[in-house]
């Protein structure tokens, strides 16, 4: 019988998953199918009940059902009551068990670039859903202090006690005329933009959450923007030269884990790359168009 995978999401039309994680399927040769379900929140019970079925093997999880399916999967981790948000659901035999890959994403997407933050100072753009991974990402490689600059400073406060005594963090105003967050990103070896600023078809698209002299060479710029693949603020620091990289890698790495729970293979990272560039670049001629 063909197992079907889905993401669960509200919207969900523009997310990559469906492409690359069905090129991993059929890459392995898996008896799968990746659908993406748009789920409306009061639906989400409904969803997670026929995630449950004998033909399912799990799912992905996206805004704005992280939160629900961390509180109403059946078995969440250590890392979901941690967080208090799921990304990941895989199904044992009708039992829902729930995780968080977010933050093995960015520690593999870091990995991959040779960016190692042990000791070292990190400066976090945002205090969101994908930040809080970013957060537990930076306390577990053993960062040695984490400003995280956002406008509303109760919910940064909220972010920064998930590093807990290991990671020292701060908070700062989000504001790029702000001489305190300025020196906080001169002195990190990574700043990490977990803003939707810079994003297609966001709020503001041609906009960097930095001025372009912020940056330095030697440090690395991490976006977790992955629509387009070079943000502004990307740009700005390749052009500072500083070591830029995508979102569309955490992307990816946090996938592949999910497929790896959900199949028990290897997942094919590198076909997963090529089937979401190739449908970025689809995109993208349909807007030229």
């Amino acid at each position: 019988m063909t197992k079907t995978i889905a993401l669960l999401g509200h919207p969900v039309a523009h997310s990559l998953s469906p492409r690359f994680q069905q090129a991993a399927l059929d890459a392995l040769g898996v008896d799968a199918r990746y659908e993406a379900w748009d789920v409306l929140p009061e639906d989400v019970p409904v969803a997670l009940e026929r995630l449950r079925g004998g033909e399912m093997l799990g799912a992905n999880v996206t805004i704005p059902h992280k939160e629900t399916v961390a509180r109403l999967a059946d078995r969440p981790d250590a890392l979901v009551e941690w967080m208090g948000a799921a990304n990941t659901l895989v199904n044992h035999g009708g039992q829902l068990a729930a995780t968080n890959t977010d933050i093995t994403g960015i520690q593999r997407s870091l990995a991959a670039e040779g960016v190692d933050v042990r000791g070292r100072r990190v400066v976090l753009l945002g205090a969101g859903g994908a930040a809080r991974a970013v957060v537990i990402a930076m306390r577990r490689a053993g960062a040695a202090h984490l400003a995280i600059a956002n406008r509303d400073q109760a919910r940064a406060q909220a972010v920064a006690a998930l590093g807990g005594d290991e990671l020292p963090t701060s908070v700062l105003p989000f504001d790029p005329t702000s001489q305190a967050l300025l020196d906080a990103v001169a002195e990190a070896s990574l700043v990490v933009n977990a803003t939707p600023l810079g994003m297609a078809h966001g709020p503001d698209e041609h906009a960097s959450p930095l001025p372009a002299s912020a940056f330095r060479a030697g440090q690395a710029a991490f976006d977790l923007v992955y629509i387009p693949e070079e943000t502004p603020f990307l740009r700005d620091a390749r052009a500072a030269g500083a070591h830029p990289i995508g979102g569309l890698a955490m992307l990816i790495h946090q996938g592949a884990e999910a497929f790896r729970l959900w199949t028990g293979l290897e997942p094919p990272v590198d076909v997963m790359f090529e089937a979401a560039r190739t449908a970025l670049a689809e995109r993208a001629q349909a807007e030229r168009s």
